[in-house]
């Protein structure tokens, strides 16, 4: 594993532990088991192993009135590329600049700017203008440049490829055994912790309030979650939604950890999904919701018990 993790971005020089890399290409939102793929014939290539990623993802580019759920946004992305042990990350803007060069301008980037030894893309991968470029171009253009080329294939689940598309339907169904079970790991979500109405503590549940970015689309409803707190992972049960029961307002990511007791406001917490338990509701009052809250806490501690998924926080 490499002792440090660079990140090298428009028009800085390539490190110099980034120079010769082999790098996996892609925009790798949710950096799931098929990213990963990828990412291990980088890693076992004997020479520094690199990604090649864009911010803001392409889709944002093309299609700005169409907002998009990131599994991965960029700060969660880059965390999760630094644990599984790479040399660092390019990450290139991706601008009206980007997308009109050619798919062998493309190339030229990868061997001339970013002085990389060889490349890593997906079977589907398309990439120069107009999408013009597709692996056995990418093959023929690195063969030129003298740079190698390793073109994976996908990662089956079942019947389909392992697809980023596939866990954002799946979380905004509240599917989070498939999710994680396609990313390979919990999925997690980053934020601070925001000073709320502090209705929580006269509910006898406590929480830590969190606002996630307006592209969520995951499912309103009651989770199984565990926390990294101060270096720890802390179990816990967290709302996501409008709470109806009271002033049905802007979605909010609402954390009651277990056992704990302290100041989280300003924290930044990364929190991971390990179970659905139910959809939101609204209660007719406070008591109903109280009982059905010490319904769900046994319940989340049930599957928090029996999960054996990957973690990748703390």
């Amino acid at each position: 594993m490499p002792t440090s993790f660079a990140i090298c971005r428009d028009g800085e020089p390539v490190p110099g532990s980034l120079k010769g890399a082999v790098a996996a290409i892609g925009n790798f939102d949710g950096v799931h088991r098929g990213h990963r793929h990828l990412l291990s014939m980088a890693l076992t290539s004997g020479r520094p192993a690199a990604v090649v990623t864009f911010e803001p993802h392409p889709r944002t580019f093309f299609q700005p009135d169409r907002p998009l759920f990131r599994l991965t946004p960029e700060p969660v992305k880059l965390a999760i590329f630094a644990r599984l042990g790479l040399a660092g990350v390019f990450q290139r803007r991706f601008d009206a600049s980007l997308a009109a060069l050619t798919a062998a301008g493309f190339v030229d980037v990868l061997a001339q700017d970013l002085e990389l030894s060889g490349v890593v893309i997906g079977h589907d991968f398309h990439f120069g203008r107009g999408r013009e470029g597709n692996p056995a171009r990418m093959m023929e253009l690195c063969r030129e440049r003298g740079l190698d080329c390793i073109i994976a294939p996908a990662v089956i689940e079942g019947t389909e490829p392992v697809s980023s598309s596939a866990i954002r339907a799946a979380l905004e169904a509240g599917d989070i055994a498939t999710a994680n079970r396609l990313l390979g790991y919990r999925w997690f979500v980053r934020a601070e912790v925001r000073h709320g109405d502090k209705r929580g503590r006269v509910l006898g549940y406590p929480t830590a309030n969190m606002r996630l970015p307006d592209d969520c689309r995951l499912r309103h409803g009651i989770y199984a979650v565990r926390a990294s707190v101060g270096g720890k992972i802390v179990d816990g049960v967290a709302s996501f939604g409008r709470r109806p029961t009271f002033d049905n307002g802007a979605p909010l990511l609402e954390v009651h950890l277990f056992d704990f007791a302290g100041d989280l406001y300003g924290q930044v917490l990364d929190v991971e999904f390990v179970g659905w338990i139910r959809g939101e509701e609204r209660f007719d009052g406070v008591e109903a919701l109280i009982v059905r809250m010490d319904r769900d806490s046994v319940e989340a501690r049930r599957m928090l018990a029996d999960d054996k998924t990957v973690s990748l926080i703390g």
